[in-house]
């Protein structure tokens, strides 16, 4: 971590050396030492970012949010106020797990998730899904689906600009297309 270009709020808690240039810890946040913060992210007050957590370039993360071992959080990704994340199936106060016992979590870039969601570990979110606000995810999501509700479901598609998709597959606000793909949709060439 580079003190010059790290800006951590004198109430804020920063045990990692592996901060990027141009990240800003806000007041009370807690990262742990061997969690791993890409350059230029945002971590609101009241966030705590576990060790084994790893965050890519340009994630926002915001206030009260929980960020646990094993979450792998791709660039450009949205973690919105008090989300919080899982990482044991089968959690026991009388029988403690131990770090082999948890179960990791993917976020892949692009990735929007609403305030108050949770999200339970071992399934993957791919690229430019969206989350709604409140949700409760324990499938895996497809790249650009629009997810909402407990159980989270799918209600449509998120451009990559974050508008929702029309019933073409076409964004309203930003004129891209798509098509559908095995894994989601993937943008068609506009060129």
């Amino acid at each position: 971590m580079s003190e010059a270009t790290v800006k951590v709020h004198e109430l804020a808690l920063v045990e990692s050396d592996e901060v990027g240039d141009g990240t800003v810890v806000w007041a009370y946040a807690h990262i742990m030492k061997g969690a791993v913060l890409g350059r230029n992210c945002k971590v609101g007050d009241h966030a705590f970012i576990e060790s084994g957590a790893i965050l890519g370039d340009r994630v926002t993360v915001k206030n009260n949010a929980l960020i646990w071992h094993g979450v792998h959080i791709g660039d450009d990704v949205f973690v919105g106020p008090n989300v919080v994340f899982t990482n044991d199936l089968f959690p026991r106060a009388h029988q403690p797990s131990t770090p082999s016992d948890w179960v990791e979590t993917h976020v892949e870039t692009g990735v929007s998730i609403g305030a108050n969601s949770t999200i339970r570990c071992g399934i993957s979110i791919a690229a430019n899904a969206m989350i709604g606000a409140g949700s409760v995810v324990v499938r895996d999501v497809r790249a650009h689906e629009l997810v909402v509700g407990n159980p989270a479901r799918q209600i449509g598609w998120s451009c990559y600009c974050g508008a929702r998709l029309d019933t073409e597959l076409a964004c309203p606000a930003c004129d891209r297309r798509y098509e559908p793909h095995p894994g989601g949709l993937r943008e068609l060439d506009n060129a």
